[in-house]
């Protein structure tokens, strides 16, 4: 690499300015009393500098900045990355919660389904095996009830019952003619279910039961009507 010397050239500028002085001063008929090598001397304490050392500090400056700048954009992205992998993993999160949720209502609403079967089942089941007796007391008919329905079906079902005809199933309307547990109206619907519906509260139970069970879908749709309208 080239270097320009400053030495040199304050050197050879102090000579020229003393010659050309000295070449003066003879002219003007006056001594020449500039010393040029001490003049020569002062000017070599600039130090030399290596040609195009600008250049390579503002080069050395703009690679750092590069340098930075890529740092910097290295961390955004990093950034960015794990904002997207959180995004994706609270997605998929939450996608598995709403899967097992479904799941658990399709088991739920499957064993709704299974008990309301159950309880339809029950209420078609042939009463012949019943003894027939020519009274039953309110526990017997209660006891025959429990018997034909979903457990937890028969605390709807009694509460109609309660509020229909108090468990007697010779109770009769008066006004209307409705006959029996369930004060059907007329009575005589309930020989669909048996030609004892007069006499036989198995038989009355079978038929109030397919009667909640088709229209309400179970005693307890009955019930929650009835609470509703005092009528079902």
């Amino acid at each position: 690499m080239s270097r320009i010397s400053v030495r040199g050239f304050a050197v050879a500028s102090a000579t020229a300015v003393t010659t050309v002085g000295a070449v003066v001063g003879v002219a003007a008929g006056q001594p020449a009393t500039v010393n040029a090598e001490a003049t020569a001397a002062d000017a070599t304490t600039i130090a030399d500098i290596p040609a195009g050392a600008q250049a390579q500090v503002q080069t050395a400056s703009l690679t750092q900045q590069a340098d930075e700048a890529s740092t910097q954009a290295d961390a955004t992205a990093l950034k960015s990355a794990q904002e997207a992998a959180r995004k994706a993993a609270a997605e998929t999160a939450q996608s598995k919660k709403d899967a097992a949720d479904q799941q658990a209502k399709k088991e739920a609403d499957a064993r709704k389904k299974k008990e309301l079967a159950a309880s339809r089942s029950s209420a078609r089941t042939d009463l012949g095996d019943l003894v027939g007796k020519s009274s039953y007391t309110i526990a017997e008919t209660q006891a025959i009830a429990r018997q034909m329905m979903a457990g937890d079906q028969f605390q709807c079902f009694s509460n109609i019952v309660s509020h229909e005809s108090g468990w007697n199933y010779r109770a009769t309307n008066a006004g209307s003619g409705a006959y029996g547990l369930v004060q059907a109206l007329p009575g005589s619907k309930m020989a669909s279910a048996g030609s004892d519906w007069q006499t036989n509260p198995a038989t009355q139970i079978k038929w109030g039961l397919n009667y909640m069970n088709d229209r309400y879908g179970s005693p307890c749709g009955a019930w929650s009507f009835w609470q509703a309208n005092s009528w079902y």
